[in-house]
C-alpha cells in the first residue's frame, strides 16, 4: 500500500476494526461472496479480499497494510468512505 505514506492517516487507521472495514467495503461496492465462520470473502470485479471477522479487534499494521493494499484505496478513498478525517 505505497499510496498511503502519511503518518497522520496511519494513526487514524490503527483503530480500524473488521466491522468498520466490512462496512467500508460494502459502501465502496464490494459484494460479499462467501462467509464461513470467522471469515468473509468479498469481490469487486476481478479483485478479491478475505476479512477475518473479529468485530472488536483491530488489525496489526502489517496485516492492515496488506488488506488496504488489496483494495487499492487512496487517501481520498479513505476519506470518502469515512475511515479517516
Amino acid at each position: 500500500m505505497s499510496r498511503i505514506r502519511n503518518r497522520v492517516v496511519w494513526d487514524q487507521l490503527k483503530s480500524l476494526t473488521a466491522k468498520d472495514l466490512i462496512r467500508a467495503l460494502r459502501r465502496d461496492g464490494w459484494e460479499e461472496e462467501d462467509r464461513r465462520g470467522a471469515t468473509c470473502g468479498f469481490k469487486k470485479g476481478d479483485l478479491r479480499i478475505v476479512i477475518h471477522y473479529h468485530p472488536k479487534n483491530t488489525y496489526q499494521p502489517k496485516l492492515l497494510k496488506a488488506l488496504l493494499g488489496k483494495t487499492g484505496w487512496t487517501e481520498d478513498d479513505l476519506r470518502r468512505l469515512k475511515l479517516i478525517k
